[in-house]
């Protein structure tokens, strides 16, 4: 028997008419991590000037729990310091989308991975050391 999944109005929405979809073309700072139980890719590429994101754009492939939680993240960064970003958290992007089931979790797990591996990127790309950043995993199920 399969299981039906409660999600917010604001999940739906963000999965419906995700915002920032696409790519940045010379992007300041890619990042890329998926995770191999459930098969969902993340991509977030990142426009930083002057040490603030000017844009974020992402490209998931996933179910809708994964659009809607990269969608918020690209959201929740844009216009923030590259420190600010940093902070960014899963809880925090469940929180702005009203809550996950329990078992997609691990799509706002995605969402802040894939920032935090663009940002690395970006400090890679530059030379510059951010304190609290670091190196990116492939696969999320290395965090849980």
């Amino acid at each position: 028997m399969s299981q039906v999944l409660e999600y917010s109005e604001k999940v739906m929405d963000h999965f419906s008419n995700p915002r920032n979809v696409g790519e940045i073309e010379n992007a300041s700072g890619v990042g890329t991590v998926g995770n191999a139980k459930c098969g969902d890719i993340m991509r977030i590429f990142l426009d930083i000037e002057d040490n603030v994101i000017k844009d974020a754009k992402f490209k998931t492939f996933g179910c809708g729990a994964a659009v809607a939680t990269s969608s918020i993240a690209t959201e929740m960064i844009i216009g923030k310091t590259v420190e600010e970003a940093l902070k960014l958290t899963n809880k925090a992007v469940m929180e702005a989308l009203g809550g996950l089931p329990p078992v997609k979790v691990h799509c706002s797990l995605l969402a802040e991975e894939a920032v935090h591996a663009a940002l690395w990127d970006y400090a890679q790309k530059n030379g510059l050391m951010i304190e609290g950043l670091e190196p990116p995993v492939a696969d999320i199920e290395e965090r849980e």
